[in-house]
């Protein structure tokens, strides 16, 4: 088994520097090893705000913790640095502890649903950058969160396809209908569930799930102002700057 606490001590290097480490040493082996990464950064930065997820079909989800200290205020802004990505996303929040016997049959009584930014970031440079397990370490290039405004009345329908805007200093990155990876939010946020445990703590409420991009994976190396917009929802705004 690899020691995880040479990238460990890299990516928190990275963190308080604010520049990308290349490590060469202790990097993550398999997916236990990557999550172990995971956890040991996150306890040292602090209190959790949420998680994000993805599947992998037959093979375990993705997953990593997003950290409160990087969640930014809708309408406020993030340092650019020398590059950074915005995914406009479905989050959930989780309004009180869920049931024991499973994912609820009524979301809607243990759930809010939010328009969120996740902002992208990698904390490390060259090859390993390109490694799954690096980057699964890495909290899956997780570098932050802005939530947006709450769906009202949510009947806890799932939400698949969107009409959805997205605007980067003006100009259009989306302008249409959207779909949510794989189909399906509640898909996502039920694997989350499932799947989390009590890594980094655990889901608890006041967290925020988030399921997914409905625009890609856009990158911006120059002061940059997002707004973006789901019909039901309304707007959400970050700077980067």
């Amino acid at each position: 088994m690899t020691d995880p606490h040479p990238f460990t001590e890299a990516l928190l290097t990275a963190y308080q520097t604010r520049t990308r480490v290349s490590p060469e040493t202790g990097l993550p082996q398999t997916r236990d090893e990557a999550l172990a990464v995971q956890a040991a950064v996150s306890a040292a930065r602090g209190a959790v705000a949420g998680f994000k997820v993805a599947g992998q079909g037959d093979a375990p989800p993705i997953l990593a913790p997003i950290a409160a200290c990087d969640v930014v205020q809708e309408g406020g802004s993030r340092p650019l640095g020398d590059r950074f990505a915005v995914e406009m996303e479905i989050g959930f929040r989780l309004d009180k502890p869920l049931p024991q016997d499973g994912f609820p049959a009524s979301p809607q009584e243990y759930f809010t649903p939010h328009l969120v930014l996740e902002l992208v970031d990698q904390r490390i440079d060259g090859a390993v950058a390109e490694q799954p397990l690096p980057r699964l370490a890495d909290a899956q290039l997780n570098a932050g969160l802005v939530v947006g405004p709450a769906l009202a009345d949510w009947d806890g329908r799932d939400f698949t396809t969107l009409t959805s805007r997205l605007l980067a200093n003006g100009t259009a990155l989306l302008d249409g209908e959207a779909t949510v990876p794989g189909g399906s939010a509640l898909a996502h946020l039920e694997l989350l569930c499932a799947s989390v445990g009590d890594h980094c703590g655990g889901l608890v409420p006041g967290q925020i799930v988030i399921t997914g991009s409905l625009c890609g994976c856009p990158w911006f190396d120059t002061p940059t102002d997002i707004e973006g917009h789901v019909d039901g929802f309304g707007s959400i705004r970050v700077r980067l700057a």
